[in-house]
């Protein structure tokens, strides 16, 4: 059986763990997905530079290749990539959240606890955090605001706004 504070800094433990987890988890699948992305603009590029649009084309899925129209293969590809950006932007969204969950959780830690073992796990936990991008002890952290650049539209209308 566990003195409650060994078991509180076990359950600390536990859920920091879980949730660098996920922020690693999602971190791979970003970088999967822009694999694929750069596989893609690499074929969209060879398609451009074939000028033979009545031909077929040999596309690659899986482990096989099937000949198909040139323009729709291209089309094929080019809604692929849009599905790809936004699949990467909807993760890098929620990699933000979860990081910020990360942080917040790591902040709520052992400080408090007054014996070596806490220290030890506190320092750890900013060894975490170092890796993940926050700050060494003693450095200030910077925060950020979670802004998104304005798109076409709303840039248009800044503009038209300011021009009064």
């Amino acid at each position: 059986m566990l003195s409650p504070e060994a078991e509180r800094v076990l359950r600390y433990l536990v859920e920091v763990e879980e949730l660098a987890e996920e922020v690693l988890a999602d971190k791979r699948q970003i970088v999967d997905l822009d694999t694929k992305r750069n596989q893609n603009r690499e074929g969209l590029r060879a398609l451009q530079k074939d000028l033979s649009l009545s031909e077929d084309v040999m596309v690659c899925f899986g482990s096989m290749f099937i000949k198909m129209p040139h323009p729709q293969t291209k089309e094929m590809i080019e809604k692929d990539q849009d599905h790809l950006d936004k699949e990467i932007e909807k993760l890098r969204k929620r990699l933000k959240v979860k990081v910020n969950r990360l942080f917040e959780a790591q902040g709520m830690g052992l400080e408090g606890t007054g014996n070596q073992e806490g220290r030890e796990l506190s320092m750890s936990a900013w060894t975490l955090q170092s890796t993940v991008g926050k700050p060494l002890p003693g450095k200030p952290e910077l925060k950020g605001f979670n802004l998104n650049p304005l798109n076409q539209d709303e840039l248009k209308a800044l503009k038209i706004i300011l021009k009064g």
